[in-house]
């Protein structure tokens, strides 16, 4: 069976990321995951977890030093976490597998490992402190996968094995009918519902809602996600938005069904990255009319399926105007996430590799 080594760069979860979303279906491929070490304070989960058939998940056992530790206590953790990876490999017979990097953070592991082949997966644009380690990634890659043009654009000095492979989405699960109504939801039912999946944190930028809410007292805006302290403070008094709290992933579609419109922000960290946050795949997925805040100079991949603005009063007016839309619109949004679902991307990603002659 093909090996592959995968280090995520997030841990793994009941809401799937993007990797999670690719390694469980990769097909044929025995997959060995390592998530990052738990925050401390938290305990460590249970090594070796069966998760998938062919999918084994590992934590590593320390933290992976930032680039400007270079203290001795870094380079022991580094030497740890090598060592941790160099026997289990062992113990599972994984012998040169196809080395799948996510973070800038895991380049040191390109000379501590054996493997055939390195895939860097570039999902996010990270700090400029990462510019050395995510060059050595992408020059050392026999595969690159940007989730977005401009990412994809950044790297292209480092590789010329570039493949843009945008984020997706699961459609079946969105395209439901008759979903139960979540009580939180039920209590608003006769208004204007305008919903957003998602954690809001102090990088989340607030302004257009906060505009928008100030304006239209007669929409009620849904929050469905982790919220910071930071975030909550600058929704204070706003009677017309609504912090739902964390919800569980499977209940998600029960959510966004009765809302009349979706939406989402922009993140200040993420700028200029241009990548399509997965909730908005889910929003293709149910049909409905979708407002999105964008960067400037950066290409719209639906124009014809999502409302863009770029600042406050344009977030307001295409919500108006997404509002009195059309039903006929929704086949097209339920198409376009159904070209774009994960076992499409995977599918896509393999036959990548493949052809790199990484399998």
């Amino acid at each position: 069976m093909k090996q592959l080594l995968c280090l995520s760069h997030t841990p793994w979860q009941a809401r799937p990321d993007r990797t999670q979303q690719l390694m469980t279906r990769f097909r044929g491929v025995d997959i060995l995951l390592f998530e990052p070490a738990p925050k401390k304070g938290l305990p460590s989960p249970t090594q070796g977890r069966r998760v998938r058939p062919n999918i084994t998940v590992y934590t590593l056992p320390a933290p992976l030093p930032a680039p400007e530790d270079r203290s001795v206590l870094a380079r022991r953790r580094l030497e740890r976490c090598s060592l941790f990876l160099q026997r289990t490999m062992a113990r599972h017979r994984f012998r040169e597998p196809v080395l799948w990097c996510t973070h800038p953070a895991q380049s040191p592991f390109l000379d501590k490992l054996a493997y055939r082949g390195l895939v860097y997966d570039c999902h996010l644009l990270w700090e400029e402190k990462w510019i050395e380690q995510e060059s050595d990634l992408a020059a050392h890659a026999e595969m690159v996968f940007a989730a977005s043009p401009a990412l994809a654009e950044r790297l292209s000095s480092c590789s010329q094995n570039i493949a843009v492979l945008p984020n997706g989405a699961n459609p079946l699960i969105f395209d439901q009918p008759d979903l139960p109504v979540p009580s939180a939801v039920a209590v608003l039912e006769g208004r204007h519902l305008l919903c957003r999946v998602g954690d809001l944190t102090g990088q989340t930028e607030l302004s257009p809602l906060i505009h928008a809410a100030q304006r239209r007292l007669d929409w009620q805006f849904l929050l469905a996600g982790r919220y910071t302290q930071t975030a909550s403070d600058r929704l204070k008094g706003l009677e017309n938005v609504h912090l739902l709290g964390p919800v569980e992933p499977l209940d998600v579609p029960e959510y966004l069904a009765p809302c009349d419109l979706l939406f989402d922000l922009l993140q200040s960290d993420q700028r200029p990255a241009g990548v399509i946050p997965i909730r908005v795949y889910e929003y293709l997925a149910t049909g409905k009319p979708i407002v999105t805040m964008a960067q400037p100079g950066l290409e719209e991949p639906f124009p014809d399926a999502v409302y863009t603005a770029y600042d406050d009063e344009g977030f307001l007016y295409r919500c108006g105007l997404a509002l009195r839309e059309s039903p006929s619109r929704a086949p097209l949004r339920r198409e376009y996430a159904r070209r774009t679902a994960w076992p499409n991307r995977a599918a896509e990603a393999m036959e990548l590799m493949e052809t790199a002659g990484l399998f």
